[in-house]
């Protein structure tokens, strides 16, 4: 006999849940019949998860972490609560340090069981870097309030509709030669579906992964110029990338970081060097039932749009893929 989905029929609270990996999420537990709470300050950016809920499945909330009141409403009889809030501007203390601990509090307060942090690989609560160091701290307010929550930390997260594929994708299709920032940095990316995966696992059972921190990184370690390369040869582009010298980016971090729109700030660019791979301290993807796919799986399909001819454009020749923790030859 079947056994039955422990998240079915549940309410799941998904603060800041409007936002790229939110609605994957989102997805991953109305598969399962949950029913979905999405608290954010701008819900309606997943008024496009109403196709994929039946009726009374989904429901969109405005949410102000830096507000008790707020949030308490938005855990209020909630199973499970997921923390996504993330940012790199603005008031990280109270965004990723306070609204942590706080919503932890509250759902605990509430009768919840189970919560999910989501925090980052090699977060430091001693960190000069404000997102780093906001995230660590969360992590240890969130375990002070909610004991048997469960932590997560991704790597760079990849999918069709991401920002950061997109963005390399856009510029590789657009300029014949580009620059590339951090150029050694090695990258663990993980797929949006297998961290959503993992999360909606970890809420299905607090039990066996309640109290416990996860590192949900892919199976290959790439560089900054490697994904760069790849992209280019999956849109069948032959294109020039000049590996910056670490002085050279970093300065113009520095002294061009602080103005609006900028492509990196001095604290962005101290992540990307430091990079984003598992330390290996704590349990991976797997020990949450995820086996993760490789980038390279899903590339030529998704440049598709970004070949000269579309979808008449001749797919890219395979390249070889690495195994866990080795890297692709350029």
């Amino acid at each position: 006999m079947a056994t039955r989905n422990p998240l079915n029929g549940k309410l799941v609270t998904l603060i800041g849940g409007s936002g790229f990996f939110g609605t994957h999420i989102a997805q991953a537990l109305l598969e399962r019949g949950a029913r979905v709470r999405i608290a954010s300050r701008s819900p309606q950016s997943a008024f496009k998860l109403k196709a994929m809920a039946n009726l009374g499945q989904i429901q969109f909330m405005r949410c102000d972490v830096t507000n008790e009141a707020s949030l308490r409403h938005a855990v209020a009889d909630a199973h499970g609560v997921v923390y996504l809030v993330g940012a790199f501007s603005g008031n990280l203390d109270a965004l990723m340090r306070d609204g942590a601990g706080d919503a932890a509090r509250f759902a605990h307060e509430a009768g919840a069981s189970s919560f999910v942090q989501v925090s980052a690989l090699g977060v430091d609560a001693d960190s000069d870097v404000d997102y780093s160091r906001t995230k660590a701290q969360g992590e240890e307010l969130v375990r002070e309030a909610f004991p048997k929550a469960t932590i997560v930390r991704p790597s760079i997260i990849f999918g069709e509709d991401d920002d950061f594929l997109n963005m390399f994708a856009k510029l590789i299709q657009a300029f014949p030669a580009l620059p590339v920032f951090g150029p050694d940095a090695q990258m663990q990316v993980v797929n949006v579906d297998d961290a959503a995966e993992a999360v909606a696992n970890a809420l299905a059972d607090p039990g066996k992964h309640g109290g416990k921190t996860y590192e949900l990184a892919g199976p290959e370690v790439l560089t900054m110029a490697e994904i760069n390369r790849m992209i280019a040869d999956a849109q069948n582009r032959d294109r020039t990338f000049i590996e910056l010298p670490d002085f050279v980016s970093r300065n113009f971090a520095k002294f061009t970081g602080w103005l609006p729109f900028a492509p990196m700030t001095m604290d962005q660019w101290k992540l990307l060097k430091r990079g984003s791979v598992a330390s290996g301290d704590f349990p991976g993807i797997e020990k949450l039932g995820v086996t993760p796919r490789p980038l390279s799986l899903f590339l030529d399909r998704w440049m598709t749009t970004f070949r000269k001819h579309g979808r008449f454009g001749k797919a890219s020749a395979s390249r070889p893929t690495a195994t866990g923790g080795g890297t692709i030859g350029t």
